[in-house]
């Protein structure tokens, strides 16, 4: 089992009002009293190592013999109670492709790798900008909107409702279940088993009537997949593609409405959006932490000893931070691409789920800028509250102001 440090060096929680409102500091207080690898305790004090140094992560993540995948390994599932909210983030109930290491890893992520890979880059594009007319002639002409409950959360599960084949009428439903898991809560486990019925259904439906979308591409595929397979990694590639790239785009919006670097973007340049979505990586990436590797041995790395079974989450966002890589982190972040917000290994976020995130996230921004060239923020920046999540960072709102624009009547709902 994890074991909290000698000397009185805190360990902290994973999680709390310091953790929502900036996690930087604390994971820099973290660095300063334990280095590398620091002890947390997860919901109901549930023992861990955060990895928040730039090589241990690397190293980690590029290890897979002694940090490994199969969430099985835990050595704390004694003492795990069945209702724990965190389940849906570190169980194994069913074999995804999270869990999965070594050959039948590079099966399964083969396979995603190929239908996501077949996504006309022109159709996502097209999708991207109908989607966001249609969300923003819903409020262009009220004056006031919630950019991230009216625009970037459910933006990204328009789109990939619409590209793995998924009626278009499930989204909201299918948006509410997302953040329920990701967030945790109560309502973790419910949401999860939504998720799962829904996309049983889908697989059904392909199965009868395949069609040119993620999912058919993967029912079909000559590398062959069990249903229950297909099942669990389509919930993961729905979540895994729903909220970073929500909070991608929500992030670099708040950024480019309260930095006077990105000002000039909103009255109609383009070339400060990949550098505020580029910033946003290094600096608010929205996949803060992930759970994570399992220790296949007893092992010292980074000043601490980790033990057998040892649960190790990914400090995403605190390896980006880290001084001995970025000693000046404003000038590094500008068009470097070393972040590791896709994480790392041979379980990073693949490249073509990389590409259709970064898609949807730039035309939301896009589209957005120039329909609303005068947005504002309609409250003080220091007023926006973020997520209540350890694993996300994004806002819970962010409302702003503009002047009404007419309705450009898309018609993004028709296929």
């Amino acid at each position: 089992m994890t074991k909290r440090p000698q000397g009185g060096c805190p360990v902290h929680q994973l999680g709390g009002a310091r953790f929502q409102q900036n996690p930087a500091e604390l994971y820099r207080d973290m660095r300063r009293q334990h280095g590398g690898i620091a002890p947390v305790l997860l919901e109901g004090g549930v023992p861990a190592w955060l990895v928040i140094g730039y090589r241990e992560l690397h190293q980690v993540t590029s290890n897979p013999a002694l940090f490994a995948r199969d969430s099985r390994r835990w050595n704390a599932w004694g003492r795990i109670p069945q209702d724990w909210p965190l389940l849906p983030m570190i169980g194994y109930e069913q074999p995804s492709v999270l869990y999965t290491e070594g050959p039948e890893h590079q099966r399964r992520a083969g396979v995603i790798s190929d239908a996501l890979g077949g996504v006309d880059t022109y159709e996502l594009r097209d999708h991207c900008e109908q989607f966001a007319d249609g969300l923003i002639d819903s409020f262009c002409g009220t004056r006031r909107a919630d950019l991230i409950a009216d625009y970037a959360h459910p933006l990204p599960l328009l789109v990939l409702v619409r590209i793995f084949g998924i009626p278009d009428a499930e989204g909201p439903a299918l948006v509410q279940a997302i953040n329920a898991m990701m967030d945790g809560g109560e309502d973790a486990l419910r949401a999860q088993e939504h998720l799962h019925t829904s996309m049983r259904q889908l697989l059904a439906a392909k199965r009868r009537r395949p069609g040119p979308d993620i999912t058919s591409r993967m029912v079909h595929h000559v590398a062959g997949y069990t249903d229950e397979e297909i099942t669990q990694d389509l919930m993961v590639l729905m979540a895994a593609g729903h909220q970073p790239t929500a909070g991608w785009m929500g992030n670099t919006l708040r950024l480019m409405l309260t930095d006077d670097r990105f000002a000039a973007s909103l009255s109609g340049g383009r070339r400060s959006i990949g550098q505020a979505m580029n910033e946003v990586l290094w600096e608010d990436t929205p996949t803060q932490n992930f759970a994570g590797r399992f220790a296949t041995r007893d092992i010292q790395i980074g000043g601490a000893r980790i033990q057998t079974g040892d649960l190790l989450v990914l400090g995403l966002a605190a390896a980006n931070a880290d001084p001995q890589v970025r000693p000046d982190a404003r000038s590094l972040a500008e068009g470097n691409n070393a972040y590791l917000s896709f994480s790392h290994g041979d379980h990073r976020c693949p490249y073509p789920a990389q590409e259709i995130a970064e898609s949807i996230a730039s035309a939301g921004v896009e589209v957005l800028l120039d329909r609303l060239p005068d947005v504002r923020l309609a409250v003080p920046d220091d007023a926006l509250v973020w997520r209540r999540s350890a694993w996300l960072r994004g806002l819970s709102a962010l409302p702003v102001e503009f002047t009404p624009t007419p309705v450009v009547g898309r018609g993004a709902g028709s296929r």
